[in-house]
């Protein structure tokens, strides 16, 4: 995604939630944002003035004991109820307090404004007496998640004695801002100029090293080999927005010259993004140790490499990871975080069989790192992806390379990390 304007941009375009009652439309709710066609629902981030109005058309006069619009945020775990983590509310209409109790006649056409600023931060509680303050997650709702983020607006008209109130509501989608810091100054110099990235032997502080990690396998069956790999990820801070690619180097070692020809074909790497989702009462817990109940692991994307150098002992690929349109940013809040990590798996080559892991983690490097909402001011990330290089769709091929298991809608994990 592109850079979020400030609140001060954020009425783009104004969303009509109509409700009928005997063919005819008698209440709609008006809002202003982001959006910019009806197809999407109304998009704020945070500190934006949700702004509208409220319609009314009544061809006869009736009670009416008050009118508010609220909103609503709150997170669902699968077979809980819904925990409010943000409820403001505004009264738009109240009655003549000399009408009594029983409410005022309205009739006619009636239009009722409102506004709210969203906040950025709400005080959560993680424990009989414990508070903290957290960002606003974003909006998240997936086919067979565990758990769900909704935000609402929501109209309620209060009737009479022994009549229903009146409810209309309509979810909205919340962008929360994070950008990453600015990449090098070397780095920045390319992007302007649209020269080749400068790798991490002249850009020292443009990268970041994992590793070396070391592999062992066996090759067409007869001759044991060993290697040692290094990943260098761009960014010391290791932060990347929406819609832009990871840029990465990839050096293998080895004494072998036949085992690193094979190994170092781009088709045998295997560098995912990998997302986590933690929920439950552990979530915020950075350390935490999970369980396949309430962890649960998935690629979000595949990198692409392709040759750039190769020594005596040594080869270099260069690659590129997309983080792609749709990927959620990183967020913790109570009972709900999603978290992303680069990892480089065993590589994948005809005539070559790796050995198992002493830990039985089929990962060989993991870093972390942070999916944010927008890139860093002035800074316009570009690919450098050779033609006829393609990125892999969807997460790739993460869930046969990690051994993962669909159970229903429960993924488990063979191992623990």
């Amino acid at each position: 995604m592109g850079t979020l304007a400030t609140a001060s941009s954020a009425e783009n375009f104004e969303h009509c939630f109509p409700m009928e009652r005997n063919g005819k439309i008698w209440l709609s709710l008006h809002v202003r944002s982001r959006a910019k066609s009806t197809s999407s629902p109304p998009i704020y981030t945070e500190g934006d003035t949700v702004s509208g109005r409220v319609e009314l058309h009544f061809d006869k006069p009736e009670k009416i004991k008050g009118i508010t619009v609220a909103i609503q945020g709150g997170t669902t775990a699968v077979g809980q109820e819904e925990i409010i983590f943000l409820d403001t509310t505004q009264t738009v209409w109240s009655p003549d307090p000399k009408q009594g109790k029983s409410g005022e006649k309205l009739q006619g056409k009636h239009a009722l404004p409102f506004k709210f600023v969203l906040p950025k931060e709400v005080t959560m509680s993680l424990s009989k007496n414990k508070q903290a303050e957290f960002k606003l997650p974003p909006n998240f709702s997936e086919r067979a998640s565990p758990s769900y983020i909704d935000y609402k607006l929501i109209v309620i008209v209060k009737r009479g004695l022994f009549l229903a109130n009146m409810v209309l509501s309509h979810y909205f989608a919340y962008v929360p801002l994070s950008m990453p810091p600015p990449p090098s100054t070397l780095r920045q110099m390319a992007y302007r100029s649209g020269t080749g990235l400068i790798g991490p032997d002249r850009d020292r502080d443009g990268w970041k090293v994992a590793g070396p990690a070391k592999l062992a396998g066996t090759l067409f069956n007869v001759r044991k080999v060993g290697m040692e790999c290094e990943v260098r990820e761009a960014g010391e801070l290791l932060a990347f927005p929406v819609r832009s690619p990871i840029p990465l180097f990839l050096t293998i070692k080895s004494d072998d010259e036949q085992a690193l020809d094979i190994l170092s074909s781009p088709s045998a790497v295997r560098v995912f993004l990998v997302r986590s989702l933690a929920n439950g009462s552990d979530a915020v817990d950075d350390d935490a140790v999970r369980r396949s109940n309430n962890y649960f692991v998935e690629s979000a994307g595949q990198a692409v490499f392709w040759s750039i150098s190769r020594d005596q002992n040594s080869r270099t690929l260069q690659g590129e990871l997309e983080v792609k349109h749709g990927v959620k940013p990183s967020f913790v809040f109570p009972r709900f975080a999603i978290r992303y990590t680069i990892d480089l798996l065993p590589f994948v080559a005809p005539g070559f069989q790796s050995d198992t892991m002493p830990n039985g983690d089929p990962v060989l490097l993991s870093e972390t790192v942070t999916i944010c909402t927008t890139h860093a001011p002035g800074v316009v990330p570009r690919s450098y992806t050779p033609p006829g290089y393609e990125h892999p769709q969807g997460g790739g091929d993460y869930n046969n390379s990690m051994g993962l298991l669909e159970n229903g809608n429960q993924r488990f994990y063979h191992h623990i990390r």
